[in-house]
């Protein structure tokens, strides 16, 4: 059963409940969209890096370097001295 199927089924529930109907597969896709990129860059933030990055500097680093990059006041994983040796 797809998405529009089910809709159809709730909506014929909703009426003979007297209820209003749910709202329309797809109605809040952009709100989803929107709440992921907050959250990224609210995640960003608490870890220390910049909130807003461009796409070309985010690929390149992420090219070069291969994972992301740490914040700049953290460690590695596996140093115990902040200068690596």
């Amino acid at each position: 059963m797809d998405a529009i199927q089910q809709h159809m089924i709730y909506s014929y529930r909703s009426a003979q409940h007297g209820e209003l109907p749910p709202p329309l597969p797809g109605r809040h896709d952009w709100a989803v969209v929107r709440d992921v990129r907050d959250r990224r860059r609210f995640d960003a933030v608490t870890a220390g890096l910049p909130a807003r990055r461009r796409w070309r500097t985010a690929l390149r680093e992420l090219f070069t370097h291969g994972h992301r990059p740490t914040p700049p006041d953290s460690t590695p994983p596996g140093n115990s001295s902040p200068s690596g040796a």
